[in-house]
């Protein structure tokens, strides 16, 4: 088999997994055992080859947990990778011993603990605290008895101990990072609403990184304001070289166990510690980085048009993130404060690519302020309109908004990309090749028919500073074109025709009724 085939084969056997040990729970409520267990047994191997050297000859699990060279080692270790884990913690061991062992449920709350612990007064202490939190080992969603929770948990265990990723490498760490993905993607997609919430389709996901990072040989550091379960800012890193992102990836999430998933997110695609730091809290009214800003890249895809508090906190009108705009995005609808928090912490040579709700591009009142503020400033650089059904949870045709504070001319770019997607069994699909298309009219700026148009600033602002798509690229029609004249002939010969087959059916049936007579 290809690579591909056997990384599709490997995700078949991963989802069929996640379903097998679920049983009766439903799939969204257990995700953090499978995620988690997947997580654990990265961490655990990952450690294992760091602390041997890679030497298959060392036999770290064999080890005695007392061994005067593991606590030799210790120290540096956890300088190094974040954490330490002892021979007998790791995952190998205790799957192996999960089917026989009464106090499994126990013994694994304490091992994720001790794993937690053992960051405690080093740097990476806030990267690991908590990350095992919503592995709740004592939940009835496992049983309902300590042995049915243990009879579940080593079925988890077991079942992702049989994954075949290979050797220890960099393949190995890629095949891992792509089954999380793939998991968090297959829940998302299955979730309903609330997926949508803490994951952006991977296709997608790849179009904002390359429109936030377009032309760039090197970035300092790249910043989502509403990370979710960090899929955006992983893009970025599968899309270009490593060494493009100096100082690492930064985020910021609401919602506690999709900010666990994040910092798991980063590890199993081997970003150190040290390279990026995920924060807990609401962005809009907590924010973290004011002392990490500017950002040289910003991806978003926050909620749409979420309460939140606005102008009942007399404070934020003052706010350095919303006072420029001079009026506060509407309590009922928060879109342009993400969008003002992301222009604020932008750097002048940076570009944010924000996932947006189309209403906030015609609405009037504080909405069509803020428009205004963006444009006189010539903050928009462009305006892409993507197919409906593109996300998880709505079926909303959304756009997406290119802000940059280095534009060389006041013109605003549109772009129809509505019509570029493939139909899918629950979503529409974007494909590579549409995002070239995408990409290679957002780089030159050119006027192409139904699909792209650049237009000054003026014209904008006299357009009431409505910054919708459709206002300025025209829809191509695909009505059938009519030939007036050729159907006019036409309906003349039908017409004949009609006139010829009355006369032929009246004369039949005066023929028949004279034969009547006759008889």
């Amino acid at each position: 088999m290809t690579t591909t085939q056997q990384r599709a084969a490997l995700q078949r056997k991963i989802w069929d997994i996640a379903n097998d040990v679920r049983g009766a729970v439903d799939g969204w409520d257990f995700k953090q055992y499978v995620l988690g267990t997947l997580f654990y047994r990265f961490i655990s191997e990952n450690f294992t080859d760091y602390i041997t050297g890679g030497d298959p000859s060392v036999n770290y699990a064999a080890m005695a947990d007392d061994d005067p060279n593991i606590a030799a080692a210790k120290d540096d270790a956890i300088k190094t990778k974040g954490y330490f884990i002892y021979p007998s913690q790791l995952f190998a061991n205790v799957a192996a011993k999960a089917n026989t062992n009464e106090s499994l449920n126990t013994d694994l709350a304490n091992i994720f603990k001790a794993i937690e612990a053992s960051a405690t007064g080093y740097p990476s202490e806030h990267d690991i605290k908590g990350l095992f939190a919503d592995f709740d080992t004592t939940s009835n969603r496992l049983g309902n008895t300590v042995k049915d929770k243990n009879e579940r948990l080593a079925k988890v265990l077991k079942r992702v101990a049989e994954l075949d990723f290979g050797g220890f490498d960099a393949s190995h760490i890629d095949l891992f990072g792509d089954a999380y993905e793939f998991l968090i993607s297959n829940y998302a997609a299955n979730a309903g609403k609330s997926g949508g919430e803490f994951f952006t389709p991977q296709q997608v996901s790849k179009l904002i990184a390359r429109l936030a990072m377009h032309g760039q040989t090197s970035i300092n550091k790249i910043y989502d304001p509403a990370c979710g379960s960090g899929s955006l800012l992983l893009q970025a890193k599968k899309q270009f070289d490593d060494h493009i992102i100096e100082d690492g990836f930064y985020g910021q999430e609401i919602n506690h166990t999709t900010y666990n998933l994040a910092r798991m997110n980063m590890f199993l695609h081997n970003i150190n510690y040290d390279k990026f730091n995920i924060q807990l809290g609401n962005t809009l009214t907590e924010p973290h980085f004011r002392d990490e800003k500017p950002f040289d890249a910003i991806v978003s895809n926050p909620p749409y048009s979420v309460k939140w508090i606005g102008s009942d906190d007399p404070t934020l009108i003052n706010d350095e993130r919303f006072a420029p705009a001079g009026v506060l995005a509407p309590k009922s609808k928060a879109d342009f404060a993400f969008v003002l928090h992301a222009l604020s912490y932008l750097s002048s040579k940076g570009r944010a690519a924000i996932v947006c709700f189309p209403g906030i591009f015609y609405r009037g009142g504080a909405e069509q302020k803020i428009r205004q503020y963006l444009v006189d400033n010539n903050y928009v650089e462009t305006v892409i309109s993507l197919a409906p059904n593109l996300f998880y949870g709505t079926t909303i045709a959304v756009n997406i908004l290119v802000l940059s504070k280095h534009k060389t001319d006041t013109d605003i770019q549109f772009i129809d990309a509505s019509d570029l997607f493939k139909k899918g069994t629950n979503n529409n699909l974007l494909l590579d090749e549409h995002i070239e298309q995408i990409m290679a009219v957002f780089d030159s700026k050119a006027n192409v028919d139904h699909f792209a148009r650049s237009v000054p600033l003026e014209d904008v602002a006299a357009n009431n500073y409505n910054l919708s798509v459709s206002s300025y690229v025209a829809a191509k029609d695909n009505r059938e074109l009519v030939d007036i004249a050729q159907l006019n002939a036409e309906l003349k010969t039908t017409v004949a025709r009609i006139d010829q087959l009355r006369k032929d059916i009246d004369a039949i049936v005066a023929e028949i009724e004279g034969g009547e007579l006759e008889a």
